[in-house]
C-alpha cells in the first residue's frame, strides 16, 4: 500500500485528516514501501485460426459516461504448489470502465472456452439490460464463433486490441496488477482452496471496500450506486 492509499484509508476509516506529504515523510522515516508496480511479461498472441476479428473500436478511450457502457475482459493465471509440483488456476473477469467494478468473474483449472463463456453468462445474468461495447484481446476464446454469437444475441458491439498492444486493454491489465501486488506476489499458496479463496475474497474487497481517488474516494460499488441515485 502506497502513501496515498494509506492517507485515504486513514481519512475514510479512522477519520484522521492528514495530507499526502506527511504520510510520505512518515513512510520514508519508517522505511514503509509499497510493492513494485506489476508489468505484464507478455501479451496474448493472435489466435491461430480466428473465426471472427473485430476492430479496436475502444481505441484506448477508457472513459465511460454511465455503467455498462464499456466492458473490458481478459484471463490471467495464478500458481500454487502441491509439494514440488506447480499447478495453476485461471481467472476470467469482466470490468466496467465507468466505475471500475468487476461485473463478473470465474475461476477454473483450464484457460479454455467454458471459462470465458461462463464469465460472460454470469455478467449477463447480473446485468440483463446491458449492451456495452465489449473489448478484449485476440485470444482464441474471444475470436471464436461461439463468443461472437453470444455478443450478437445480447446486442453488444465487439472490440479487440491490436496484436501485441497490451495497453489497448490497459485498465484490465491494471486490475490484474493491483490484485497480484496486493494479494498474490510475495506469497506462496500451497492449496487450490487457499488460492481460490484469496482471489474471491480480494475481488469482494476491491468492489466493496477499496476506495479509489479516480472514483472521488469511493469504492466501485459506491460509485456505481451513486450514478443511479443521481439519475
Amino acid at each position: 500500500m502506497g502513501y496515498r492509499r494509506i492517507r485515504d484509508e486513514l481519512n475514510r476509516h479512522y477519520d484522521i485528516d492528514v495530507n499526502d506529504k506527511r504520510i510520505l515523510r512518515i513512510c520514508r522515516k519508517e522505511h514503509i514501501q509499497s510493492t513494485i508496480k506489476w508489468k505484464p511479461k507478455s501479451c496474448t498472441r493472435n489466435s491461430d485460426d480466428p473465426a471472427h476479428i473485430a476492430k479496436n473500436y475502444l481505441n484506448r478511450d477508457f472513459h465511460a459516461d454511465a455503467p455498462n457502457e464499456k466492458w473490458l475482459t481478459d484471463v490471467t493465471e495464478f500458481k500454487y504448489y502441491i509439494g514440488p509440483e506447480v499447478r495453476k488456476v485461471y481467472l476470467s473477469a469482466i470490468l466496467d470502465l465507468y466505475d471500475r467494478r468487476i461485473v463478473a468473474f470465474e475461476i477454473g483449472d483450464h484457460n479454455d472456452n467454458p471459462l470465458v463463456m461462463n464469465t460472460f453468462d454470469a455478467a449477463v445474468a447480473l446485468e440483463p439490460n446491458a449492451h456495452p461495447l465489449f473489448h478484449s484481446d485476440r485470444g482464441f476464446q474471444y475470436t471464436s464463433k461461439q463468443f461472437f454469437t453470444r455478443l450478437k444475441k445480447h446486442h453488444m458491439k465487439q472490440s479487440m486490441s491490436r496484436v501485441a498492444h497490451c495497453i489497448d486493454n490497459g485498465p484490465m491489465e491494471g486490475f490484474w496488477g493491483i490484485l497480484k501486488r496486493e494479494k498474490y506476489y510475495g506469497r506462496r499458496f500451497t492449496s487450490r482452496k487457499d488460492m481460490v479463496y484469496a482471489i474471491e475474497n480480494y475481488i469482494s474487497y476491491y468492489n466493496n471496500e477499496r476506495i479509489q481517488r479516480n472514483l472521488h474516494l469511493m469504492t466501485p460499488i459506491e460509485y456505481h450506486e451513486q450514478y443511479y441515485l443521481a439519475a
